[in-house]
């Protein structure tokens, strides 16, 4: 499709219901719904819609962006309004901007910015289930941030990866990991004290936070050592960790074009 208006939207979402952000058959997903309400709210209208992230099923959004491709122009305020009146609930548009051509959404350079809910002990009310992870065991919460530090700065993350592509650079550079109270989002319903484990950084594997996420709770519960962890760092040659944090506590916190 040769577009000639180029739109980028910003967005959040609650993921518990969806299967992800990209499209596939027989399961609902973001960017479907995305789609859907985009092709009632224009009509006829031809356009396309690109991505800049993806998200696993369960995993919610604070701040997501998508690019949108039209023949036509359209009136920015007018459409964002008519989007959140037909979207659903749990999907909210924040922002419409112009864009143009030479902007490229896959390619342009950006930093992603997550956050990982979690609390443990005492089983939590069901309504923070969609937003917030709980581990029913005491887990040492110092070890823990000790453990999220070591993360930081360029390491191989060969083992912290699923099904990667067959010419995957395993090298990458964390801006930042680092577990403290959670002070970002609350609800009455949320335990009296709970932590986000936050980690930003250009890019991430399929499944590297959640697996990266898993260590440090087996660290917590006294499974594995801090050396234990370092070493994951170095030795590249053993296969991929088969313990995976829960999506649901996932959160895609922002997305930031460095450009």
């Amino acid at each position: 499709m040769k577009s000639k208006n180029y739109y980028l939207i910003h967005l959040q979402y609650c993921g518990y219901r969806f299967h992800g952000w990209a499209k596939q058959p027989n399961v609902k997903t973001v960017h479907e719904m995305v789609d859907r309400t985009i092709r009632f709210v224009l009509g006829e209208v031809r356009f396309k819609t690109l991505g800049s992230s993806r998200t696993d099923a369960l995993v919610s959004a604070n701040h997501m962006v998508f690019e949108l491709f039209l023949d036509v122009p359209i009136e920015m305020s007018k459409f964002l309004e008519e989007l959140n009146i037909n979207i659903p609930a749990d999907i909210k548009a924040i922002k419409i901007e112009a864009t143009n051509g030479q902007f490229n959404i896959i390619q342009s350079p950006k930093a992603k910015e997550y956050a990982y809910l979690f609390a443990f002990g005492k089983k939590h009310h069901p309504f923070a289930a969609p937003l917030m992870a709980l581990f029913t065991f005491d887990m040492d919460i110092e070890l823990m941030k000790q453990g999220a530090k070591l993360f930081e700065g360029t390491h191989n993350f060969k083992r912290y990866c699923t099904k990667p592509s067959p010419n995957v650079d395993f090298n990458r550079t964390i801006e930042l990991s680092e577990i403290r109270l959670n002070d970002v989002y609350s609800a009455n319903f949320f335990p009296e004290e709970s932590f986000a484990y936050h980690i930003h950084s250009k890019g991430f594997m399929r499944h590297q936070i959640r697996l990266m996420m898993g260590q440090l709770i087996l660290l917590g519960k006294g499974e594995i050592s801090l050396a234990f962890l370092k070493e994951t760092l170095n030795n590249s040659d053993i296969e991929h960790f088969d313990y995976i944090a829960p999506a649901s506590g996932l959160i895609l916190n922002k997305i930031n074009f460095t450009d």
